[in-house]
């Protein structure tokens, strides 16, 4: 038979209730003690029931990620990121999608937090750019995480990413290559990550002394479909850019597919710079130069962060507040024609 709960207290001299203590991690125990229980629980193979841990501490091992984001590709990676964070520990993985326009977001929200009786949650742009959710994760009593383009909370429930210098970055190695006729195609209003990545852009250009015309400026929605509209705009100007930056891959690669469609060639007529670096970006010919987002990275941490106090391995002073982005040079940039 196996053996429970009972069998370990009584071997180890002790009570059930300080067995269960031991298995939930109470600091209320000596060293003594939990080592006692533990090596009682490891000499009998005794593996805890999770639905009785989870009624006893109130909740269950689950992580929930919650999103409204169109880049499908950047939810794919955070999801690995926070399941990579996860391995090994008895914690897993819930997705919610939600509607950031919906009156009753926050609501929403809290409604699966009670209903999934969840450990933590980890909430990506542009809902985690909501202070109104961040306070009804403390009122409900759970941990979050809140991914960002920018620094938005203190460490502990946040991952941050510094896009702004890093499209900038991106920026000025176009301008070094001679480019002076620069569009953008932006991300969508309301996104934090839009507005970073256009002050980026921006701040490059205003440095070597370029003007940014608002016909060079054409807002897309994180898309393949927006971005091909956003490009046939751009394309129509005359002179046309000699370059164009994508806030997204996705978006890149629309603009390299509408380019092509025109008999624009890539990159000798037309330079394209993309941001992620998604799996596509190496993929498509000429391979896309593009600012590297460290997604997974991001995962990872947030997933560390919520479960630190219930992992004795994970170390929080261990992760970051923010992760830097990089510039890839590949083949999709080249000086301009005279």
């Amino acid at each position: 038979m196996k053996p429970t709960i009972n069998d370990i207290a009584r071997i180890a001299g002790v009570s059930k209730k300080t067995v269960s203590r031991v298995i939930n991690d109470s600091p209320l125990l000596t060293g003594e003690t939990r080592d006692k229980v533990k090596a009682v629980i490891e000499q009998l193979g005794y593996v805890p029931n999770p639905q009785a841990r989870a009624l006893a501490l109130g909740h269950n091992f689950l992580i929930g990620l919650v999103h409204d984001n169109p880049n499908a590709q950047m939810i794919l990676n955070m999801q690995q990121g926070i399941l990579e964070g996860l391995r090994g520990t008895e914690f897993a993985m819930v997705v919610q999608p939600v509607n950031r326009s919906s009156p009753t977001l926050v609501e929403d929200m809290r409604e699966f937090i009670v209903r999934q009786r969840l450990y933590g949650i980890v909430i990506l742009p542009p809902i985690s750019e909501n202070d109104a959710v961040a306070k009804m994760c403390v009122e409900a009593g759970c941990r979050y995480v809140r991914m960002g383009s920018a620094v938005l909370d203190d460490s502990e429930h946040m991952v941050a990413s510094n896009d702004r210098d890093a499209v900038k970055e991106a920026t000025r190695y176009l301008i070094q290559q001679g480019h002076k006729r620069i569009a953008i195609v932006t991300g969508p209003q309301g996104f934090r990550s839009a507005t970073e990545r256009l002050a980026g852009f921006e701040d490059a250009l205003s440095e070597a002394g370029i003007k940014l015309p608002r016909s060079h400026r054409a807002e897309g929605e994180y898309t393949f479909d927006s971005g091909l509209v956003a490009t046939e705009q751009l394309l129509d100007l005359s002179p046309r850019p000699t370059a164009i930056f994508a806030s997204n891959d996705e978006m890149a690669a629309a603009v390299l597919y509408a380019a092509r469609l025109r008999g624009i060639a890539v990159p000798d007529e037309l330079s394209i710079v993309g941001f992620d670096d998604t799996p596509i970006a190496s993929r498509i010919w000429p391979p896309l130069t593009t600012v590297r987002w460290p997604i997974v990275a991001m995962g990872r941490s947030a997933a560390h962060k919520l479960i630190a106090g219930a992992v004795e391995e994970i170390d929080l002073e261990d992760e970051p507040l923010e992760f830097l982005s990089n510039l890839i040079r590949r083949g999709s940039v080249a000086p301009p024609k005279q």
